[in-house]
């Protein structure tokens, strides 16, 4: 496996923090933080550069807050001049480990998606079934408290596998453990998605290379292994238990993870997708309906609305929901 050294200089240049700072303001230009760094931007990313350099650079403490959208997560925020180390450490490292993530690992990462896992699915459904005349089944998975459980000394040490720079290597030791727990990664930092695909591509490498499984597609922590066969699907879980919890130190959700035939309809991604037609998830339209009654009381502000119901509407239209986008929109009451 190729290595690379001396990242460190490219990561910390001024010319790759101007990269990242453009990068971190995207879509966040009128937001106090942003202006008030912007008001003395070449001193503010001098200072920056100088803490790196001197590697004098320790990041704020993270604010963290619930979000109940639809299910609670407890996201943790980084203060903006720490989201622009984040942005120049991807800048600088993502390439190299998007060379070696398999082509159907979804999440995070350029021209992929849920939109192209939701494809990936559908054509390794019509594979698996011949065209949807063969039954065949999906072993639909979920790891559990997937965020929270990551191992910090063994994400560390298969980041070691591609990066022999020890400065690069204590920059992100720096960052991972800005957090008041002991383990896991905080959800919200740009570094966690990142570090979530480089952590379960071990994970990805067994089932493709171990199992030899040929239709599987990782979105996150949420991943499905279609196969013809219920028993090999079986077997496979089992394997798949072992090599998390001896591996990675993680284990599937007891609830979430289970094997169902593709004609009972399975849910990924927000949708229940049956052979011929995908149906939103109950929990999603309660979600989006509960803002529009929000919005309507007052709550919402009119920009803040129209982005949540076009990325909802945008989302939504990949299942069979014409007449449910219609009802929603009527239910709008614009000033």
């Amino acid at each position: 496996m190729k290595t690379h050294k001396n990242f460190y200089e490219k990561i910390i240049s001024l010319e790759n923090l101007i990269l990242a700072y453009k990068k971190a303001k995207k879509g966040k230009t009128k937001k106090d933080y942003v202006i008030k760094f912007e008001e003395n931007l070449a001193y503010n990313l001098k200072i920056l550069y100088d803490e790196l350099k001197n590697r004098t650079y320790f990041p704020k403490p993270l604010e963290t807050f619930i979000l109940r959208d639809p299910k609670t997560r407890r996201i943790s925020k980084a203060d903006f001049r720490d989201r622009i180390v984040h942005h120049a450490l991807c800048n600088v490292i993502g390439p190299l480990f998007e060379k070696i993530f398999i082509y159907d690992s979804c999440a995070n990462r350029k021209t992929k998606g849920t939109l192209f896992a939701l494809k990936r699915f559908e054509k390794f459904q019509g594979k698996v079934t011949n065209n949807l005349s063969k039954q065949a089944y999906c072993l639909k998975a979920d790891i559990k408290h997937y965020f929270r459980e990551v191992d910090r000394l063994i994400l560390i040490k298969i980041l070691k596998k591609k990066i022999k720079c020890n400065k690069t290597i204590n920059l992100i030791e720096i960052i991972l453990n800005n957090s008041q727990e002991n383990k896991g990664m905080p959800l919200g930092n740009l570094t966690s998605q990142f570090f979530a695909n480089v952590y379960l591509n071990e994970l990805d490498y067994f089932v493709k290379h171990k199992l030899k499984a040929k239709y599987y597609v990782r979105y996150v922590d949420d991943f499905v292994i279609l196969h013809s066969s219920k028993n090999q699907l079986k077997k496979w879980k089992k394997e798949v238990q072992y090599f998390l919890k001896e591996d990675l130190k993680l284990e599937l959700h007891p609830d979430k993870s289970k094997i169902i035939s593709l004609s009972k309809g399975i849910d990924f991604l927000g949708f229940r997708i049956f052979y011929y037609h995908k149906l939103l998830r109950k929990r999603n339209i309660r979600s989006m309906k509960k803002k529009v009654e929000l919005f309507n009381k007052g709550e919402f502000s009119q920009e803040k609305f129209k982005e949540v119901l076009q990325g909802w509407c945008a989302y939504a239209k990949w299942a069979n929901t014409f007449n449910l986008r219609k009802r929603v929109v009527n239910k709008i009451i614009f000033p």
